[in-house]
C-alpha cells in the first residue's frame, strides 16, 4: 500500500465521500509476494528454473484465495501432464522463508506487516513495502496438528465470518447487524473479498460498519490486563443492557475492535471506546500510551517514543482518532490491526 498518510486531523474527513475515499485507498492496497515451491517436493520432470511465482497481492485477501492462480501458473510452466494429474491442491500449505508456519486465516496485508515489524528496527519501516515477502509453498504433508483446519477457501471464509461477528459484537455490544443480514448478503461480503470487488463488499459492509463520527461510549473502560485473542469482552455478559443498533451506523458505537501485534510477541486485544470518559475523542497516541507506556510514553513524561504503529502498511500519526481508524482503516474483517515495530533506540 502507498505510504501516504493524512496530514490533516482525521476528524476533518468525516463526510461520507471522504470516508469512502479512504476505505477505497485501504482496499486497493497491495503487497509484493515471492512464492517459491519447495524444490524437494517438485514432481519429477518439473521445470526447476521456474519454481518462483511473483504476485502483487491485495492486502484484504487471504493466502488460500491465491492458490487457484498459483496452480494455473504451475500447471502452465512448471509441471508436466503426469504431475498435473496427481497433484492435490488440498495438500498445499505455506510457510515463511525462515521456516515459520503462516497463519493462513490472517489477511495477507497483516501477514506482511507483522513480518515487517519482526524483521526491521528502522523508523521508516514502510520502505520495506518494496521488498517481496518470500514464502515457501509446500505441496505435500500439511502439518494438520498445527494448521487446525485445512487452509481451504471454505475454511478461510468461515474464519473470516467469525472475525466479522466478533468485531460486530465488540463494536455495538451485540451482533444484531451481522445476524440481521440475509445469507446472500453475508455471502456477498466474502465474494467481494474473493473477487476483490470494493463495491460488492461495501454494499453490504456499510450496513454494519460505523461512520467516523464518535459519540461517548457507554461501555466500561478497556481492562488493564492483556486480554487473550479468544477472551470474551466484559460486555459479552448476556445480562448486560445492550442498546439495540440504530440504523445510521454511528450513534451507538461502544468500542472500536482493535488488536495489537508485537514483534515476535503475543496478540493483544482491547475494548477501545471512541470517546474517553472525561470527554475528548480517543486517539491512537492516547491508546498506545495507556496500553504500552514503556514503548509509547505519555507526552507529559518527556520520554522519547521507542516504537511506531503500522496500520495497513502506513505509519499512522498519533493524533489519528480511533473512531476514524475503525471506519476508514480497519481490515475487511472489521478489525483495526496495529502492528508495533521497534525503533533503533528500543532495539539496542
Amino acid at each position: 500500500m502507498s505510504t501516504y498518510a493524512p496530514r490533516h486531523s482525521p476528524s476533518a474527513f468525516s463526510t461520507p465521500a471522504s470516508t469512502t475515499l479512504f476505505r477505497r485507498l485501504t482496499w486497493e492496497g497491495t503487497v509484493p509476494l515471492e512464492i517459491r515451491v519447495d524444490s524437494k517436493e517438485l514432481p519429477a520432470n518439473s521445470d526447476r528454473g521456474l519454481e518462483c511465482y511473483y504476485i502483487q497481492a491485495p492486502r484484504v485477501s487471504y493466502l488460500p484465495l491465491l492458490v487457484p492462480e498459483i496452480k494455473r501458473y504451475l500447471l502452465d510452466v512448471v509441471f508436466d501432464e503426469a504431475a498435473a494429474r496427481v497433484i492435490k491442491e488440498e495438500d498445499w500449505w505455506f510457510e515463511s522463508e525462515d521456516g515459520n508456519l503462516l497463519k493462513w486465516h490472517w489477511p495477507i496485508g497483516l501477514i506482511y506487516d507483522n513480518h515487517s515489524i519482526s524483521q526491521s528496527t528502522r523508523p521508516n519501516a514502510v520502505q520495506s513495502v518494496f521488498t517481496p515477502l518470500r514464502l515457501v509453498l509446500h505441496l505435500v504433508s500439511p502439518p494438520t496438528e498445527k494448521l487446525l483446519l485445512a487452509p481451504s477457501a471454505e475454511a478461510c471464509k468461515q474464519a473470516f465470518m467469525g472475525q466479522l461477528k466478533e468485531a460486530d459484537f465488540i463494536r455495538w455490544g451485540n451482533t444484531k447487524r451481522m445476524t440481521g443480514l440475509r445469507k446472500a448478503e453475508q455471502d456477498g461480503l466474502w465474494e467481494g473479498i474473493k473477487e476483490h470487488n470494493f463495491d460488492e463488499y461495501w454494499r453490504v459492509a456499510s450496513k454494519i460498519t460505523p461512520t467516523t463520527t464518535p459519540t461517548r461510549s457507554h461501555s466500561p473502560p478497556p481492562p488493564s490486563a492483556a486480554t487473550s485473542l479468544h477472551t470474551r469482552p466484559p460486555s459479552a455478559d448476556p445480562s448486560s443492557n445492550n442498546t439495540p443498533p440504530d440504523r445510521d451506523g454511528a450513534s451507538s458505537v461502544r468500542n472500536v475492535p482493535v488488536r495489537i501485534y508485537l514483534p515476535d510477541g503475543p496478540v493483544l486485544q482491547d475494548l477501545v471506546p471512541p470517546v474517553l470518559e472525561d470527554g475528548p475523542v480517543h486517539t491512537l497516541g492516547t491508546f498506545l500510551s495507556a496500553r504500552l507506556p514503556l514503548l509509547f510514553p505519555p507526552p507529559e513524561t518527556g520520554k522519547h517514543t521507542l516504537a511506531y504503529a503500522l496500520l495497513q502498511g502506513v505509519q499512522v500519526p498519533p493524533e489519528a482518532e480511533m473512531a476514524w481508524l475503525g471506519a476508514c482503516m480497519a481490515g475487511a474483517d472489521g478489525w483495526v490491526n496495529v502492528c508495533v515495530g521497534l525503533l533503533r533506540e528500543a532495539a539496542r
